[in-house]
């Protein structure tokens, strides 16, 4: 989602359920009888695993986020030699930008081991190391070390990390402020406007710690061995590890009777350029209207492929990589890109988009190191109507999937996005009847999963059963506008700042919600940012009017937030529009919320909303924190909040209704207790 001045691969099935594999660890953990044929050949090398989702208990997402191949373990519950950091959740951490809040700080020659839940030969290492001393990253090597395996050596590379400086960001720790116009909370200041100027320390604003790295393990390795990873002696100053995955990873799939890429020229060993050779390959494909296989190997593709009416397979995202560079153009390209780069591109929707496309099984790999708004250099682009996309792995894009309108009837499925500059997915314009399911979102610059309704509407659109861990900027799931769009089912968990787990808003030139907007059955964790121009912390779900007030039937069913950094609910209008601007019509029901630092809900604007069987326990502050529109007038707040009945916790006490002001502008924070079982 792009930013304004106000805003402050999986691809393979596994064989076993996850479910099952987690099920289980308990009987890996414990072993099993001495003596016995099992022990025998099981014995575990190394320290009890604990499994997590979203770094919690899985017992308490169940049925939420997306269902994949990998098994999540959190460095801070393995066994290690480093130092264990966090939690923290203020921005500009290590650890506040960590899964969970927490990671292990690795000093050279120091280790951390994890212990293998299930059977697995592939790992995805998700670390940070420091950036060069001018910007732009450095390397550093990383032992991994199975069992009695060998020791094999990951080059971890911090070139796709740190951003440092106001929006749209720079890669030079060393930068002016990009915009000394701007209010900064530092100084609590407009640096351009006041005498003498302030000094701003520098790094300003350092962010965007972490990148992740996948590696086959070159044979498959039992349940109880040990991963161990090691800061070699000639590693960085420092090295982070936040957490493992682990999978099983099948063999690669072929495709009987598929158009193979390679006849065409393309180079899988990745020396050449191909692209040349994937447009005479999709071109023959689709006259032939049959499928394009992309055979194992790492293809080099510098450019846009244009798609339409085809089909391609890889041969698992693990095995058929396509990747290629950015690329600086000679002059800007209509559309005022900059630079191009790896990327399926269905046809611009203003020359008809493109139909009947079909991606699955390969990984796309990137080379965007800088936030450029104008530029398309996305994994998945243009228009794509009556189109799958499932399994594939994205990484290092500017967006991971970017589409832009008129379009419709996408499905996005079982897909792993991770380390993109800006967001993970975002419908804009106009996309409608389309659906993202079971897809995996990580470590985000922006919003990991968006409907932007600019210009056009979004219609009839679902998110459902997805998972959005640690955006750094801004939020998990976000919406502006649109109708009768609804989102089920999905996991978020540690949003970093400027944003939440679910955000609701009018703006960014976003046309009216109406109709119905459902947001049921989701769970977060750990949300709830400190959203630096306000100097307020913001709720794990909240509602924005800014461009124009918000009154669509909005029905929040069956969601759980938990771990909530601030407020569990925030509903909240700009100063400038307070008195212009209302939000209403918000249906809250079967809701729990387990632990907030403040209050349960925060109303900062005039509107109304209604409750029904919302369960709160481990408040921090007062339930209910009602400013209205801030007039704090004899006849109460402008803010009007409807007891239907059910609500358990005591936060919703008789005496704050209907409307009775309870206005704390930033009241303490109580760290909650960590979330249990209902």
């Amino acid at each position: 989602m792009q930013r304004s001045v106000d805003d402050g691969a999986a691809g393979l099935r596994p064989h076993v359920p996850i479910a099952r594999i987690i099920a289980t660890v308990t009987a890996v953990a414990l072993a099993v009888p001495a003596g016995s044929a099992a022990a025998a050949g099981r014995a575990p090398t190394g320290p009890a695993p604990v499994v997590t989702r979203a770094a919690l208990d899985p017992v308490l997402v169940a049925g939420r986020g997306a269902a994949v191949d990998f098994i999540e373990q959190e460095a801070e519950h393995a066994r290690t030699t480093g130092t264990v950091i966090g939690p923290d959740r203020a921005a500009y951490t290590l650890a506040g930008e960590a899964s969970g809040r927490r990671a292990v700080r690795l000093a050279p020659g120091q280790y951390v081991e994890f212990t293998l839940p299930a059977a697995a030969n592939a790992i995805t290492v998700r670390y940070s190391i420091p950036d060069a001393p001018d910007g732009g990253g450095s390397t550093a090597p990383l032992s991994v070390t199975v069992g009695h395996g060998p020791t094999r050596t990951m080059t971890l590379t911090s070139q796709y990390a740190w951003l440092y400086n106001q929006y749209p960001f720079s890669n030079d720790p060393d930068a002016e402020l990009l915009h000394p116009d701007w209010w900064i909370t530092e100084c609590s200041c407009v640096p351009a406007a006041t005498t003498p100027p302030p000094t701003v320390a520098k790094p300003f604003r350092p962010h965007h710690f972490y990148d992740e790295q996948r590696l086959l393990l070159g044979r498959t390795y039992r349940a109880g061995e040990a991963v161990r990873l090691t800061a070699p002696r000639d590693a960085a100053a420092w090295t982070v590890i936040d957490l493992l995955d682990s999978q099983l990873v099948g063999p690669p799939r072929v495709v009987p009777g598929a158009v193979n890429v390679l006849a065409f020229g393309a180079d899988p060993t990745g020396r050449r350029e191909s692209a040349d050779a994937f447009d005479r390959a999709v071109a023959y494909a689709r006259r032939a209207h049959r499928t394009l296989y992309l055979p194992p190997g790492t293809y080099q593709v510098n450019r846009h492929i244009i798609v339409d009416d085809v089909t391609i397979t890889g041969a698992g995202s693990w095995y058929t990589l396509v990747k290629g560079r950015e690329v600086t153009l000679d002059t800007p390209a209509p559309d005022g890109s900059v630079h191009t780069g790896v990327g399926f591109y269905g046809r611009d929707a203003a020359d008809g988009g493109s139909s009947n496309v079909h991606l699955s099984g390969f990984a796309i790999e990137g080379d965007v190191r800088e936030r450029v708004d104008t530029d398309q250099v996305n994994a998945v682009g243009g228009a794509l109507n009556h189109s799958t996309i499932d399994g594939l792995y994205l990484h290092h894009t500017k967006v991971g999937m970017w589409f832009d309108g008129p379009m419709t009837d996408l499905r996005v499925t079982n897909t792993v996005i991770a380390d993109q500059i800006a967001d993970g997915v975002n419908f804009h314009t106009g996309v409608t009847d389309s659906s993202v399911s079971h897809t995996f979102v990580r470590s985000t610059g922006d919003d990991g999963l968006a409907m932007w309704s600019e210009r056009t509407g979004n219609a009839h659109n679902t998110f459902d059963h997805n998972t959005v861990q640690s955006p750094v900027l801004a939020n998990g799931i976000a919406l502006y506008g649109g109708t009768d769009n609804t989102i089920s089912h999905n996991l978020v968990a540690d949003p970093v700042r400027e944003g939440s787990a679910i955000q609701v808003g009018s703006r960014f030139g976003a046309e009216p919600f109406s109709g119905h907007l459902w947001i049921t059955d989701n769970t977060t964790v750990r949300a709830g940012s400190f959203e630096l121009n306000w100097n307020i912390g913001l709720g794990a779900i909240w509602f924005y009017a800014l461009d124009r007030s918000i009154d669509a039937d909005i029905q929040v069913v069956g969601d759980a937030f938990l771990d909530s950094t601030y407020n569990a609910i925030m509903l909240v209008s700009d100063w400038p529009v307070k008195d212009a601007v209302s939000i209403s019509n918000v249906h809250f029901r079967d809701v729990r919320v387990d632990g907030t630092g403040t209050s349960v809900v925060s109303a900062r604007t005039a509107g109304s909303a209604s409750f029904a069987d919302v369960d709160a326990r481990n408040v921090g502050a007062v339930g209910v924190n009602n400013c209205g529109s801030f007039h704090f007038t004899p006849a109460g707040s402008e803010f009007t909040l409807t007891d239907l009945g059910g609500n358990d916790g005591g936060w919703l006490a008789p005496w704050l209704l209907p409307n009775t002001i309870t206005c704390d502008d930033r009241p303490p924070v109580v760290p909650p207790p960590a979330p249990s079982p209902w």
